[in-house]
């Protein structure tokens, strides 16, 4: 295979770690990677993958924030729809949300205590955690005991199986490991990660996987020229892995992503893919390799027809703006308003705290995707302006 430089120069010096030693040896070894399998190490390693090293990542003190730790309220108004999906499906006896890639719990303990105040579904609820990442599941307890709600999850590593109620992500389908890519005169190339025992650096080579090339077959365009791109073929193998699992009801998907069409525009000229470290964001994925996060906008074109394929159908699309206003979090800032600190400071800080996640500029943009599988479709409360 040739692989051609992308750069004429390596990347500045990596600080050495296990996890960056590995990927030099890897590459000494077998030559330049692929973008997809430098950025599963650097997430995914058993031992020293961001995502499995435990760390803090999700909340204010960490590398980011996701909508469940923000505030309750985001828990709680989508325990609002749940509770929408479960009476559109004729309240079953049992029904199940598994959480895929549940952060640290407090999407599972909102909900749950959103429940609590609803009996007939607080007695057919089954909340079942899928997480693949041990130190995660022993987070996801704490939080949970925290609140003494934990006795009413189980936790899987694998999918499950059967399932009559609804899957739930968010904010995971954006941390899958990508193919980069990009489009020159010659047509697409595959970004590969090449080594010279101290910095990484790009290397332009052929595709990889000959899903790539139908992966833009499928959507008839391709990325605009002299572009980077990603392609996250995980996605629509996990969408169908999800329609697997589910005999009957929904999937609910919170995520950063685009329309197809917006995602491969050719203005994008470098792609979507960013680092997040201490709340700061970078482009740069070969610094602090195992220590940030990594993340590339989800293609919901893809996720939708991969779903569709597999058996789900689309029931709405929105923004997590649109959704949380449809279900009410305007009563949710009110509640705060009549519940005033008494250091109007820390009103305010709470105020506008709970705007973030509707604010178009932060959380507000996420894109809220909800499929079905043998389940009625109906005009769920926060899919009305979908």
């Amino acid at each position: 295979m040739t692989i051609h430089p992308s750069r004429d120069e390596f990347a500045s010096i990596t600080e050495s770690t296990p996890l960056v030693d590995e990927l030099h040896a890897r590459i000494a070894r077998h030559g330049p990677i692929t973008f997809r399998e430098f950025m599963d190490a650097a997430l995914y390693h058993p031992r020293y993958g961001y995502y499995m090293a435990g760390a803090e990542v999700t909340t204010r003190a960490g590398d980011y924030v996701t909508s469940p730790e923000v505030h309750p309220v985001f828990g709680t108004l989508v325990a609002k729809q749940i509770i929408e999906l479960w009476r559109a499906l004729d309240r079953p006896a049992t029904f199940t949300v598994v959480e895929a890639g549940a952060g640290r719990g407090a999407l599972a303990r909102d909900v749950l205590v959103r429940a609590a105040r609803e009996p007939d579904f607080g007695d057919a609820l089954r909340y079942r955690i899928w997480e693949r990442s041990p130190r995660a599941q022993a987070t996801q307890h704490e939080t949970l005991s925290e609140a003494a709600m934990d006795h009413y999850v189980e936790w899987s590593a694998d999918s499950p199986r059967d399932i009559v109620g609804c899957i739930l992500t968010n904010e995971l389908i954006d941390a899958f490991p990508v193919h980069r890519l990009f489009r020159s005169a010659d047509g697409l190339r595959e970004v590969y990660v090449a080594s010279d025992g101290r910095g990484f650096r790009d290397q332009f080579g052929p595709l990889s996987d000959p899903r790539l090339t139908g992966y833009f077959d499928a959507l008839g365009l391709v990325p605009g020229m002299d572009c980077y791109a990603e392609a996250n073929l995980d996605a629509p193998a996990w969408i169908a892995e999800v329609a697997r699992s589910l005999r009957r009801g929904y999937v609910l998907t919170f995520d950063y992503g685009y329309e197809a069409v917006a995602l491969y525009a050719p203005w994008r000229r470098d792609g979507t893919l960013l680092c997040f470290y201490r709340q700061s964001v970078s482009s740069d994925p070969y610094q602090r390799i195992g220590k940030q996060d990594m993340t590339a906008s989800v293609d919901f074109t893809t996720l939708r027809m991969a779903g569709e394929t597999a058996g789900l159908r689309t029931v709405g699309m929105t923004d997590q703006a649109a959704f949380l206003v449809g279900l009410g979090i305007a009563e949710g800032v009110a509640a705060i308003a009549n519940d005033r600190s008494p250091q109007i400071e820390e009103y305010f800080a709470r105020r506008n705290v709970v705007l973030d996640l509707i604010d178009p500029a932060k959380l507000g943009r996420i894109k809220v995707l909800l499929q079905g599988k043998d389940a009625p479709e109906a005009a769920f409360t926060g899919l009305t302006d979908a």
